[in-house]
Parts: structure tokens; sequence; C-alpha cells
């Protein structure tokens, strides 16, 4: 726990595609509900308003301020756990929950760990290189920074920021990292800007490599490609997997994930098989993908990227 005090605006956070998660989800009264990446817990607050008395909630995050935002709601059917998104049977083993009507990911990074300049999740505020979403675990984006060949910075540029300009800006880290060590978003977003030679109008030149440490830092999509067949696994009957994702390296696994986990299993060409014989897939893919309406992202920019994908254990 960090002791700082939880901002004000944490409790009034508005959850992007709130009421249509909750849609998906398709609620049952009494059903158990995972809310595996409480955030600002906009979500949990949802779902507990549509349960009944024996409804229950478990919530999961990793960053000890969510956990903190946590432990103000008074509610005896919810319950959070901090812990990682991949962690999440491990979680309801040790709360002794078998199986849940429902699991919903929101991913990516909060409105408040952008906001606050102390977590360094920025390139629009001053504050130390960290990045992580737990601060006492694992390695800032700074130290990794400090360490990494410039081969390997380049990859995860180009790999998780989809950065044409990969390899120079991983050559001038190496450069400025000889003069001084790197230790303020400030730093890194001016050197950033300096290697970048041209980009969108509309997008500063700091943005992708922002986003590709953040996701390398903590591991992102790793931690997503453990989690969704971990949920799957917990799933009763009927229940339905959400994801609400914001990139599209994101999106592309979760998308992939769903297809392949409502689709028949493949058998070689040639093998003597009827189709009627052919076991039917454990998952169905509901509806289509849905976004932020105008409204929601006229008050909201940051749902602009967001896409919700839902699949049901049959």
């Amino acid at each position: 726990m960090t002791g700082r005090p939880v901002p004000e605006r944490v409790f009034a956070h508005a959850p992007v595609l709130g009421p249509e998660a909750m849609d998906a989800l398709a609620i049952r009264s009494e059903g158990t509900y995972v809310d595996a990446t409480f955030g600002c817990g906009g979500h949990s607050r949802m779902l507990l308003e549509r349960l009944g008395p024996q409804g229950r909630v478990v919530a999961i995050d990793r960053d000890p301020e969510a956990i903190a935002v946590a432990r103000g709601m008074d509610d005896p059917r919810f319950v959070c756990v901090q812990g990682c998104l991949s962690g999440i049977a491990q979680v309801l083993e040790e709360l002794a929950v078998v199986a849940v009507d429902g699991v919903l990911m929101d991913l990516g990074v909060s409105s408040p760990q952008l906001d606050d300049p102390a977590r360094g999740f920025s390139f629009r505020r001053e504050g130390p290189l960290d990045m992580r979403m737990d601060p006492g675990s694992g390695e800032s984006a700074a130290e990794w920074l400090a360490r990494a060949q410039e081969q390997e910075i380049a990859e995860v540029i180009w790999r998780y920021g989809e950065e044409r300009f990969a390899q120079q800006i991983a050559r001038a880290v190496v450069a400025a990292r000889a003069r001084e060590p790197l230790r303020t978003t400030r730093q890194l977003a001016t050197l950033v800007a300096g290697a970048v030679r041209t980009r969108e109008p509309s997008q500063d030149p700091a943005t992708r490599t922002f986003q590709a440490l953040r996701i390398h830092v903590n591991q992102e999509l790793a931690e997503l490609e453990i989690a969704l067949p971990a949920a799957c696994g917990r799933l009763a009957a009927g229940g339905r997997l959400v994801v609400i994702s914001f990139h599209s390296l994101e999106d592309r696994i979760v998308k992939r994930f769903m297809r392949d986990m409502s689709s028949p299993p493949r058998l070689p060409r040639d093998l003597p098989v009827k189709a009627a014989d052919i076991p039917a897939p454990s998952m169905r893919m509901v509806g289509k993908p849905v976004r932020a309406g105008d409204a929601e992202v006229s008050a909201n920019p940051r749902s602009r990227s967001a896409i919700l994908r839902t699949l049901e254990k049959r």
C-alpha cells in the first residue's frame, strides 16, 4: 500500500462501455461475477447494483491504489484481491469459488494511473519513469532502459508500439543514457520527439514508445494470453467472458482466442469423420463487437478506441 490518499475523482469515474458490459454479461441476480481488472471500481459497482442479496463480485487488481479504493467499498457481496490478471484461477481457487457466471476484463491502463504524474505512465506530465501497475513489484521502465541492449529496446518499441522509428529511438536512448540516466517521463518524451521525424498531426511523437514500454514492463499481452483460457475454464454453463480492449495488439489476441474457442476442432483434411460427429465447440461468440457511442466518446475521449467482445460457455 502506498499510503497516498485516493483522489475523489476515482469514485466518480464512469467506466468505459459500462452499460454495454453489463448487458453483455447477461447478469443473473444471484450469480457470481469476476471483475478481473478492478481499476477505479466502476464496473464492480455496476455489477453490485444489478445483483441480489446472494450475488457476489470477486474483483482483482495488481495496483495497490486500486486495492485501496476497493477497501472503501463496504458490501458483504464484494471481495477484492491484489493479483495479476493471469492469476484469476488461483484467486478463485483460494476463495473456494468453483465456477462463475461471468468474467469482465477491462484491459490497459486506468484513468487515475494516466493522470497521476507519480506513476510515470503519461508523457504529458513530468514524473518518474516508472510505468509499473504495481510499483512494489518488478522493474521500472527507467531501470529496464538503463540496462537493455539497443536492439532489445528497438524490438520492444517496434513489437508493442508498432513504431516505425523504433531503431532510431533505441539508438537515441543508448546515446542519452551514456551522458546521464533517463529518470523522468519528460526526458524520454523529449528524446523520442527528437528521434521521430514525422507523426500524424493528432498524435504526440512519444505515444507509441510509451505504450510499448508500459506493455513490456507489465507484460500485459503475456498476462492476457494466460488469463483468457483461465477465465473460460472457470465459467459455469451459460457464463460469459466479456473483454474490453483499447489497442490492436490486445484486440488481436482477444479476437483470435474467441474465434478459436467458438470454432469446431481442426481435424486433418483426409480424416474420414462425418460433420455430424465433429464435437461442437464449448463456447460461442455473442453478438458483434461493440464500440463506444458518440456521446461517450465526447465525454471521455479515451473510449474512442475501446472495443468489447463477448464469449459464452455452452
